[in-house]
């Protein structure tokens, strides 16, 4: 064991728990970020909607970032997982898999969330290529193009009114019978948008490019790419949850608007905290917990110093 107190743990590498290693780095904190390098976005070619780097490769953001907190001594990574957050009093020991263990005052957890995709043959080779969760950051790139919108329950038609601002060349593919009002089918048809309630037998697909969508009938729907509802994810990292820390309805975990939980001195931030986040919205949960926990050992050293 490392006797040396930290100041800071962050427990996962992305763009949330990145961002929160710089401020804290540049607030003299001592930090270290432990990443087991399982980010949700691998699969994904490009990042987008990240002011500057827009365009960027997730892995080539991250190491640009690792590069840069090279100029904070204070500031170390280890490619690690954690298999065991213990608090005691008013500090935690967090422990790797290699069974190094840190004492640490604060702990901020950003390790974000897995999906769990559709068990449909083919959906994963298309998955973070052609077929996407978020418009905001993949619509641009499939503006026009005749889209697939999978899911079934009532939010999937105002996610399809949304996509409808990209292309009004989309289908709708439930998966089985349509779960929301039939009305609503009638409001999407008056739009020139077709419901498919048929089950999917599989996705046909090139080098990760949705071609066509086939359903159990044999029908083959044309697609060059699609948007998915719902990927039904889950935390990637459950002690949290071990601690005590509830989940709210988005899947998240539980904690304020700055990412403090329940459990005093653990604080969650990015898609962990909000089930998607994007990475424009990670960065600044990782720059307003940096921030505030600065801003709390600040005044307890403060009090210290004068006992």
């Amino acid at each position: 064991m490392d006797e040396a107190i930290l100041d800071v743990v962050i427990i996962g590498g992305g763009p949330g728990g990145l961002s929160a290693a710089l401020v804290l780095g540049r607030s003299c904190r001592n930090v270290v970020i432990v990443d087991k390098g399982t980010p949700r976005n691998r699969v994904t070619l490009e990042a987008h909607g990240l002011l500057t780097r827009d365009g960027v490769k997730p892995q080539e953001l991250r190491q640009i970032a690792r590069q840069q907190l090279k100029n904070y001594p204070n500031v170390t990574c280890f490619d690690e997982e954690v298999i065991q957050i213990e608090k005691h009093s008013k500090q935690y020991i967090v422990t790797t898999h290699l069974g190094r263990t840190f004492i640490t005052r604060r702990v901020i957890v950003a390790t974000g969330m897995i999906d769990e995709l559709p068990a449909i043959p083919g959906f994963r080779e298309v998955y973070g290529l052609s077929v996407f969760p978020c418009p905001y950051c993949d619509g641009w790139e499939r503006r026009g193009e005749p889209l697939a919108v999978f899911g079934n329950e009532e939010n999937v038609v105002p996610f399809t009114k949304l996509l409808y601002n990209w292309s009004n060349d989309l289908i709708l593919f439930t998966n089985g019978s349509a779960q929301f009002d039939p009305k609503f089918k009638q409001e999407l048809a008056a739009h020139a948008i077709a419901t498919v309630e048929t089950p999917i037998a599989k996705l046909q697909s090139a080098d990760g490019k949705l071609e066509k969508v086939i359903t159990e009938t044999g029908e083959a729907f044309s697609r060059t790419g699609g948007f998915i509802l719902n990927t039904r994810e889950k935390q990637a990292f459950d002690l949290p949850n071990q601690l005590g820390i509830q989940m709210n309805e988005r899947g998240g975990y539980e904690s304020d608007d700055h990412g403090l939980t329940s459990v005093e001195g653990l604080y969650v931030i990015g898609d962990a905290k909000n089930s998607f986040v994007g990475l424009a919205g990670a960065v600044g949960e990782g720059y307003e917990a940096g921030v505030v926990i600065n801003h709390e050992l600040a005044m307890e050293d403060w009090v210290q110093e004068e006992l």
